[in-house]
């Protein structure tokens, strides 16, 4: 598919080459915003919905606004409504309960949701969100949502025969809220596959759903597939085939081991790219981050490359959070500069930066 790219180049853009920037999802919250919430929780504070909604509100609007002051070309609002990217959307989900949560590693738990009847599209999800982020924004906002392969994977199954089952419900689900973000004015939209390329020869469920969720919307529409935490040579080329623009690829983690696997058949749909490692807490200097940035160009000529963080920031202290989208923003910014002076050799195998 070609990708309707073009739109979401800023209109101030000094560049000749643009090479989009964006953030995968999630973003760390105010530290007041998680005391909100336990005040909320708290059944003696007497704290009201309105007053955890007015603080919910707030932190989207900070967030939104802090990605647009590192210079990300496209935002979001830092995810700061959901909790935690299965059980959110489990939550609205007819067909889902909760049974309190179960351990997934170290001291980390996790309210695992169990589905216990056929799932069904109960209340909107994400549009309220999307539609208060777009006012908030003066940039183009994109909309991630969890995929119905990993909020299948990510449950506990006591309703369906099969997981695969379970996951095309979950996809005509999915397909119709991107039908109402689309209605509501969304032009891009991320599915977040994490359980995509940990389980062998699960692509094929995993086409079927994205052939579910893409049904219908509108050509102008940006869909991205955003996969981490895995083995990608179990995924490509066989993921070329899928009905999305936009890959969204974890990569700086592995220190970009696994690039070759895209250079040795022609990747040929869009290519966005960790450019910094979203599970180390420091700041990746700027011409390191330059470097890690030409490794995508080994891949994809720079109209069809994005830079992203590896995967959501929420685990991060803020300040090195922003620290990261800022550096990534203006790494972005030096090479295409680069690009535009006939410094980088695009025919060159690493392609570097010529001394």
């Amino acid at each position: 598919m070609t990708g309707p790219r073009e739109q979401f180049r800023p209109t101030d853009h000094d560049n000749d080459h643009f090479i989009m920037t964006t953030v995968v999802g999630s973003y760390p919250k105010p530290k007041w915003l998680h005391r909100t919430r336990d005040l909320y929780e708290d059944d003696d504070a007497n704290f009201e919905d309105r007053h955890f909604e007015e603080a919910k509100d707030d932190a989207a609007r900070l967030i939104t606004r802090e990605h647009e002051q590192s210079g990300l070309d496209v935002v979001v609002d830092g995810e700061m409504r959901r909790n935690e990217m299965v059980e959110y959307f489990a939550g609205r989900i007819d067909g889902y309960e909760f049974n309190g949560p179960v351990k997934v590693w170290g001291h980390n738990y996790f309210d695992k949701p169990s589905v216990v009847d056929e799932v069904t599209y109960g209340e909107e999800w994400l549009v309220s969100e999307y539609e208060f982020t777009s006012d908030v924004a003066t940039r183009p906002v994109k909309v991630p949502i969890t995929g119905p392969y990993t909020l299948a994977s990510w449950s506990f199954n006591e309703a369906y025969d099969s997981e695969e089952a379970l996951a095309y419900d979950l996809a005509d689900l999915v397909n119709e809220e991107i039908e109402a973000l689309v209605d509501a004015g969304a032009r891009y939209i991320q599915i977040d596959e994490p359980a995509l390329a940990t389980t062998p020869d699960d692509h094929a469920i995993v086409g079927e759903c994205l052939d579910r969720i893409a049904d219908d919307v509108p050509e102008d529409v940006r869909l991205g597939l955003h996969v981490c935490y895995g083995d990608y040579s179990r995924i490509y080329p066989e993921m070329l085939d899928f009905p999305v623009h936009e890959f969204d690829l974890e990569l700086a983690n592995g220190d970009y081991e696994q690039i070759d696997i895209f250079t040795d058949t022609e990747f040929t749909e869009d290519f966005a790219m960790g450019a910094v490692d979203a599970h180390v807490a420091e700041v990746e200097p700027v011409e390191q981050i330059k470097e890690n940035i030409l490794h995508g160009l080994e891949v994809v000529p720079p109209e069809r490359l994005t830079i992203s963080p590896d995967c959501g920031l929420k685990l991060l202290p803020r300040e090195v959070a922003y620290g990261k989208m800022e550096n990534m923003v203006q790494a972005t910014r030096e090479i295409e500069a680069e690009l535009d002076a006939g410094e980088i050799d695009l025919d060159a195998p690493a392609a570097r930066a010529d001394d």
